[in-house]
């Protein structure tokens, strides 16, 4: 159904046009909208011609026009005068209306297609049939952007991505919860996932001059046909997940970058606490003090070069040294060695992964 306020917009846009009065009733008589006062009086003459085989007709002193949408009557329009000018207007309007109602229903049915294509509600068949029917290109190379924002059902989020891509018919935005706005976008030819990183901060630059906080996007892969999307779909929201997780200062996440990430947040929770308990005995990453764990975190930075470290951490290279020192005796992993430090950092994220599995839980 189109909302009153565009089918307003659409009337008074003829109005001042033809200067001929309008308004638009629904088949019970009540006026939804119009450009004139005192519509009441026409209420039982639109449901007499409602009830009518006529499909227009002049009654009062008003030309009454029928707008159907798939032989289902929607609106009656009056069109407030008897001339054949106001008949002509009348009809124009009508039409207008019409072809707005058909507009309408394909965008919605559009919205639908996309939503259950993402979740997989759809059998092979039924994709390329309804495709075909929506007018949507089954073959385009396409990929899935999740637009997290941090209030529920954030209107002004979705109309300024809307706006965005206003021009862009052949992308598509929906959504399947609360929170989250999705876009299907078409992936232009030699386009990369660098453009579409960049792509994905032209939104987010968007969405923080509209004064939103918190606004995360996660980007899924590209894929060739149709029926892959639900599978990009996936892939951006798991990229959502693991971005919070291990890359919290990043607000833009693509699927293609997540490394290590993307194993560990696929591992049941036993293993995850068997390995910890195998690396650290008794101990947790937990136990650690702030001095250690920035020690840690910063050499891990620098690509376990002592030197850089010590001159970033503001302290003598034999300070660093000892620190290490102390930190393989308390677990016999010697970060300075490639073998030691990647499974230090493994057990590192395996900890955020099981901390945040936790406050699902709660």
């Amino acid at each position: 159904m189109i909302s009153n306020q565009i089918l307003q917009n659409t009337i008074d846009g003829i109005t001042a046009i033809s200067r001929i009065d309008l308004a638009v009733f629904d088949i019970e008589g009540k006026t939804i909208v119009s450009t004139f006062d005192g519509t009441e009086e026409y209420e039982q003459a639109v449901i007499l011609f409602a009830e009518s085989l006529a499909d227009n007709q002049e009654m009062q002193g008003c030309q009454f026009f029928k707008v159907s949408e798939d032989n289902q009557l929607e609106y009656i329009l009056v069109a407030k005068g008897s001339s054949n000018d106001v008949y002509m207007v009348g009809k124009m309007a009508s039409f207008q209306i019409q072809s707005l109602l058909v507009a309408y229903k394909e965008r919605f049915d559009r919205d639908n297609f996309i939503k259950n294509l993402l979740l997989d509600n759809l059998l092979l068949v039924d994709i390329y049939n309804r495709a075909k029917k929506l007018h949507i290109e089954a073959e385009a190379k396409r990929v899935v952007f999740i637009i997290e924002t941090k209030h529920e059902k954030d209107v002004n989020a979705l109309e300024t991505v809307r706006n965005m891509f206003t021009a862009k018919t052949r992308d598509f935005i929906t959504a399947v919860d609360e929170k989250n706005i999705i876009i299907v976008r078409e992936v232009k030819p030699n386009e990369t996932y660098d453009d579409l990183i960049k792509n994905a901060h032209t939104i987010l630059d968007m969405l923080n001059m509209e004064a939103m906080s918190q606004v995360y996007i996660s980007i899924g892969t590209m894929v060739n046909e149709l029926k892959e999307v639900s599978r990009s779909y996936k892939e951006a929201k798991m990229a959502l997940d693991v971005g919070k997780i291990f890359y919290s200062g990043q607000n833009v996440m693509a699927y293609s970058n997540l490394g290590i990430g993307r194993i560990i947040y696929q591992l049941p929770i036993p293993v995850c606490k068997t390995f910890i308990r195998e690396i650290f005995d008794t101990k947790s990453p937990d136990d650690f003090d702030e001095e250690t764990l920035s020690t840690i975190n910063k050499f891990f930075e620098n690509s376990l070069n002592v030197s850089e470290t010590s001159r970033q951490l503001y302290i003598h290279r034999n300070t660093l040294v000892y620190r290490l020192d102390k930190l393989e005796k308390s677990t016999g992993l010697d970060i300075r060695q490639f073998d030691d430090a990647i499974t230090f950092k493994i057990a590192l994220m395996v900890v955020k992964y099981m901390k945040y599995m936790e406050t699902l839980d709660y």
